[in-house]
């Protein structure tokens, strides 16, 4: 009988430690929905705590809601996060860097910032090919685990003039995925009905 008792105690433990696991992982990702679909990030405490303590307090805000995608750069990458859509603002609170020695490959999510390696904000931006060169210079907090080709179909910016977009597509809204509770992806316009005839 103690035996018994002791088996099912031991199980109700590990099946409460893969609950508490699962939500940790909830608590830990961001859904971001874009025009075309929803982006899922698995965020990355364990390489930037500060980072991502932040970048949760905003998305709870709603900072990211609506922000534009104000410099792209084809086979390069896309950056948001610039609540005046002009590459200049942010939320006014710098994060200390928390370098890692994680590289910046395709789907890599990274921390914009000024010459000052403290001074990121809430710009990031989305790798979107293998990008060595920026390694040990940008905070990496996340990695985009599904919807790559959405990112993917972020309007590109003017390539003489750093990437810059002209009327450029915006996130539609961020939510930590342990906030969402049955919720479907937003969209961002209802596609147009054709008339019938």
């Amino acid at each position: 009988m103690l035996r018994l008792l002791f088996t099912t105690l031991i199980g109700c433990l590990m099946i409460s430690k893969v609950a508490m696991a699962a939500e940790a992982d909830l608590e830990n990702t961001l859904y971001m929905d874009l025009k075309d679909g929803r982006v899922v990030i698995q965020m990355r405490p364990d390489l930037a705590p500060k980072h991502v303590k932040r970048i949760k307090e905003l998305v709870r805000q709603g900072f990211y809601d609506g922000v534009v995608f104000h410099r792209v750069i084809d086979g390069f990458m896309a950056q948001t996060g610039d609540p005046t859509g002009t590459g200049m603002g942010g939320s006014g609170q710098k994060i200390k860097a928390e370098f890692s020695r994680e590289n910046h490959v395709r789907g890599t999510v990274s921390m914009a910032r000024a010459a000052d390696v403290n001074s990121a904000d809430s710009q990031f931006f989305i790798v979107l090919a293998d990008s060595p060169f920026l390694d040990n210079q940008y905070t990496i907090w996340g990695k985009v685990t599904s919807g790559m080709e959405f990112v993917d179909h972020i309007k590109k910016g003017d390539s003489n003039d750093n990437g810059k977009v002209s009327n450029p597509d915006k996130i539609v809204r961020v939510r930590v995925a342990a906030d969402v509770k049955d919720e479907k992806p937003a969209a961002a316009a209802p596609a147009a009905t054709p008339a019938k005839q």
